[in-house]
C-alpha cells in the first residue's frame, strides 16, 4: 500500500518536511517513490504539486493524519 506522509529534512531546531509518496512498510527516512511537496511548519509554507497528489489519491494511496491535515489547510482535499 503506498501512503502519502512526511519525510524530516533539515537539521536540528530548523526542521522541514516533504510530502512523498512511500511504501506504508517503509521507513521514514526511506526511499520514496514521488516527491509531491514540501512542508515548513515553523514558516507555515506549503508548496504541493496538486495535480500528482489527486492523481496518487484516485489511484488509491493513503494518507497521514498531519499530512491531511497539511492538505486540508492548503485546500487541496
Amino acid at each position: 500500500m503506498v501512503k502519502l506522509r512526511l519525510k524530516r529534512h533539515g537539521r536540528k531546531q530548523r526542521v522541514t518536511y516533504r510530502i512523498v509518496a512511500i511504501y506504508a512498510q517503509s521507513r521514514r527516512e526511506g526511499k520514496a517513490i514521488k516527491e509531491v511537496g514540501f512542508y515548513d511548519p515553523r514558516k507555515e509554507q506549503t508548496q504541493l504539486d496538486a495535480f500528482a497528489i489527486t492523481d496518487l489519491l484516485k489511484r488509491g494511496a493513503q494518507t497521514t493524519e498531519t499530512v491531511r491535515d497539511v492538505l486540508k489547510r492548503a485546500k487541496v482535499l
